[in-house]
């Protein structure tokens, strides 16, 4: 197999790993947006009503449960990444994985006290880049950490996780060893992360203060670099001169003279001499509400459509739906984005080049609405609409939504069908509708599972097996000893041999076929 063939399957079978980990964004977006939107100091004080003590209550414990989440994200994305990558014995891979994680977080910690690297007493440690995950100060590498625990533990359980020992440390072979192993792996690459992530960060940043006198084309660099950073956890790298030093502007609020055009823009959201909101905000903030909440579920709405109508179009119209509204309300697009970057790399160029154009956009209208946490509809109506138009522009921002959701969706629909990207719902999984209806006789606990790994060349001759809506799909060594005739011995309606690509099409209870066979690898293990 070449390399390039190779790249694109672990690419794919990458995209796929990562469906897991992100499925539990929607939700968690949802209760952090809503309970971040409604319970801050400066809405509270605008709005009296909300100051209710159960209502508070309420959003402390939604703010509680979504923060959790995204607080644990680069944990969840390492044991989600490895589990899906691994050819077997995924259990021990999700073990590994938090065991990855955690020896390259407190590897980095430790060089940073040895090296007198820690942030000093009373600093913000992400002007370090730098922060705390699970409460030890690390290099703030956000989810790209997690991908590279999840990836690197993969790797180290699919070439260990078979290994013999001599007898007197066999208690230590095979799946054992897999942790073990790792614990040392990601020494070394704790080791080399803590040498290489400080030059990515100090270049993130030094970009951020360069761009600010650009104006409007500063803006495009802006938006660019913020969507590129975003996926990767970066972002705050980033912003953050943006948001609270003079990169991001100074300006004298109630007499006091504040710097950054976040900080700028909460000082202004408490004064009530404010008639117009920092102009910054144009330049560096406003894009987003363009771009989140109104083009992103239109490229949900364009996903969808790119699925030929039938039943996957059906079966798929609910999780993009949740997407869409997920962005739309909260601000939260990691689903999208993820689905966009994993289905085809262009459909991520093509995103974060709209991202920057309508944050040209937004500076051009002057549009200045202000954010805490997102850039939903929540955080539209409490810091655009409530505000009032004159203080932020907000209707320009409406009007210029409607033909930026048209571009979007013909963009990105156009896009997806000429690259054939399989965002969700057009999956090449091989299978009809006629599959999904066949009767099988495949009888569960009966003992075909010895049957079908001999009529697949036994245990040496599999690589991998795996299985989707009506099909066991295995990789092997060898495909020229497939033996078809004993597989449809077994209850398999058809075998499907490419090189070392073996499908065997059992129809509908494929998944009993598939537990019934891990039992019978794990029972021999």
């Amino acid at each position: 197999m070449s390399i390039k063939q190779k790249s694109l399957d672990f690419g794919q079978r990458l995209g796929k790993a990562i469906l897991l980990p992100i499925a539990i964004l929607p939700v968690a977006g949802l209760l952090l947006g809503i309970s971040s939107a409604l319970s801050g100091a400066a809405v509270l004080q605008a709005y009296p009503v909300l100051n209710n003590t159960i209502l508070q209550a309420i959003l402390q414990i939604m703010n509680a449960a979504g923060s959790g989440v995204f607080s644990a994200l680069p944990l969840i994305f390492a044991v989600g990444i490895a589990v899906g990558l691994v050819k077997g014995d995924k259990g021990t891979a999700g073990l590994a994985a938090v065991v990855g994680y955690f020896v390259l977080i407190i590897t980095i910690n430790a060089l940073l006290k040895v090296t007198g690297g820690l942030p000093p007493e009373g600093t913000d440690p992400r002007a370090y880049g730098q922060g705390l995950q699970f409460g030890v100060m690390t290099l703030q590498m956000g989810v790209f950490g997690g991908i590279l625990a999840g990836i690197g533990t993969a790797f180290v359980h699919n070439r260990f996780y078979k290994t013999s020992l001599p007898e007197f440390l066999a208690f230590f072979g095979g799946s054992r060893l897999v942790p073990i192993v790792n614990t040392f792996a990601f020494l070394i690459i704790g080791s080399l992360m803590f040498l290489i992530w400080p030059f990515i960060g100090h270049g993130i940043a030094a970009f951020g203060e360069f761009a600010t006198g650009l104006g409007v084309f500063g803006s495009f660099l802006y938006g660019l670099t913020l969507r590129t950073l975003y996926l990767l956890g970066l972002h705050h790298v980033f912003y953050l001169p943006f948001w609270t030093t003079s990169a991001g502007g100074t300006l004298e609020v109630g007499g006091q003279v504040y710097q950054g055009f976040q900080t700028i823009f909460l000082a202004q959201l408490s004064d009530p001499s404010t008639t117009k909101f920092f102009e910054n905000l144009a330049l560096f903030n406003s894009g987003r509400y363009l771009h989140i909440m109104i083009g992103m579920p239109a490229v949900a709405f364009a996903m969808y459509k790119a699925i030929p109508a039938g039943p996957k179009r059906k079966a798929t119209a609910g999780f993009l739906l949740s997407m869409g509204l997920t962005a739309f309300i909260t601000g939260v697009t990691e689903p999208l984005s993820f689905a966009l970057l994993f289905a085809s790399p262009i459909l991520f160029v093509i995103e974060a080049l709209l991202f920057a154009s309508v944050f040209v956009v937004a500076a051009l209208a002057d549009i200045t609405i202000g954010s805490t946490f997102s850039a939903g509809a929540i955080e539209f109506l409490l810091f655009g609409v409530f505000q009032g138009n004159d203080k932020t522009n907000y209707i320009w921002a409406l009007l210029l939504g409607i033909p930026i959701a048209i571009a979007y969706f013909f963009i990105f629909k156009t896009a997806i069908i000429k690259l054939n990207a399989k965002t969700p719902g057009r999956e090449d999984d091989g299978v009809t509708d006629e599959e999904k209806t066949l009767p099988s006789n495949y009888v569960t606990d009966s003992g075909k599972s010895e049957q079908i790994i001999a009529a697949l060349g036994g245990m040496s001759n599999i690589t991998d097996i795996d299985n989707c809506a009506t099909r066991l799909r295995v990789s092997v060594k060898k495909g020229d000893v497939i033996d078809v005739n004993a597989l449809k011995s077994t209850g398999a309606y058809n075998t499907i041999v490419r090189g070392t690509s073996v499908q065997v099409i059992f129809g509908p209870k494929v998944n009993l076929v598939r537990a019934d066979i891990d039992e019978y690898i794990e029972s021999i293990s």
